[in-house]
């Protein structure tokens, strides 16, 4: 019974890692620009279709490198021509803007890959399972879980330990002190709409081979990483991290106990005591241009 419960929580802790790879690419898209993508979700579906068509020329191992720089590069394409026209205007704009976009995106997923639902092989070599003594679990949601981490952690070094990130944390802030300074934040932006896009991406080859591929995929994950956005603070790295381990570990321990039909309302009454309690999230940080 012990090992069944420490599985539905690690099942818990492995929703919270793909809500998180997705809140993150949320959380700096906004912060940055100011532009609430409802579209995440569908490059989220994007990715997980491409694996599908990917895989057969270069294997697992080789999609999981080549969709997520793809979904990237659709990601700046779509700053580039949609969302610069959004900056300076009511992020309300820009929430109608990528609604619109995860529709039209969605619909041509159906239409190019029909409405019924897919499925994408796991690789052999990931296949089975690890002992653990008497614990039990799938090496596959192991390296689910070790790829998620790896992302995160080379997204941290990233924004903290480079110029590139200084000058984007700088540009959270106040854009008009970065600009001042004769620094142009448009290319910036492009990156960072792609790292953040990407990270949808890298989630959709991730979740391919558990989880059903079909063209509302991205619809259906895009509340609970706003949901994990939310709870953890706009623009802090370590609040949504700490959001998604929580989100986790609340849908895995109601699972556990089998208080499943409960898990996912659970969630939002997380968020509702922390809005109460923290109108800003957990580790929100004060960003001056949105007050």
């Amino acid at each position: 019974m012990l090992g069944l419960f420490i599985a539905q929580v690690l099942n818990g802790l492995l929703d919270g890692t793909y809500y998180l790879l997705i809140a993150l690419g949320l959380s700096l898209i906004f912060s940055l620009g100011g532009i609430i993508n409802l579209a995440h979700g569908a490059f989220f579906a994007i990715g997980a279709y491409l694996a599908i068509l990917i895989t057969p020329v270069t294997g697992f191992f080789g999609a999981l490198i080549l969709v997520p720089l793809i979904v990237a590069g659709l990601g700046m394409v779509t700053e580039r021509t949609l969302f610069t026209r959004f900056y300076r205007i009511d992020p309300l704009y820009s929430l109608l803007l990528t609604f619109g976009l995860a529709m039209v995106i969605e619909q041509g997923l159906r239409w190019i890959f029909g409405a019924s639902p897919q499925s994408y092989n796991m690789p052999d070599i990931l296949r089975g399972q690890v002992f653990f003594g008497d614990f039990i679990y799938s090496r596959y949601r192991i390296f689910l879980i070790a790829v998620a981490v790896l992302a995160v952690a080379g997204l941290w070094v990233l924004l903290n330990r480079t110029a590139f990130g200084r000058i984007v944390r700088a540009g959270v802030q106040n854009p008009e002190i970065v600009g001042s300074l004769g620094i142009s934040l448009r290319p910036y932006l492009s990156v960072v709409a792609g790292i953040a896009i990407g990270l949808a991406g890298l989630a959709g080859v991730l979740l391919s081979p558990i989880y059903t591929i079909h063209p509302a995929m991205g619809a259906e994950i895009i509340t609970l990483a706003f949901v994990v956005v939310v709870i953890g603070g706009l623009g802090s790295f370590w609040g949504v991290i700490i959001a998604a381990v929580l989100v986790g570990l609340t849908k895995g321990v109601l699972v556990a106990v089998g208080l499943s039909s409960w898990s996912t309302a659970a969630i939002y009454l997380l968020m509702f005591v922390v809005l109460l309690l923290r109108p800003r999230g957990l580790l929100g940080e004060r960003i001056l241009r949105f007050e």
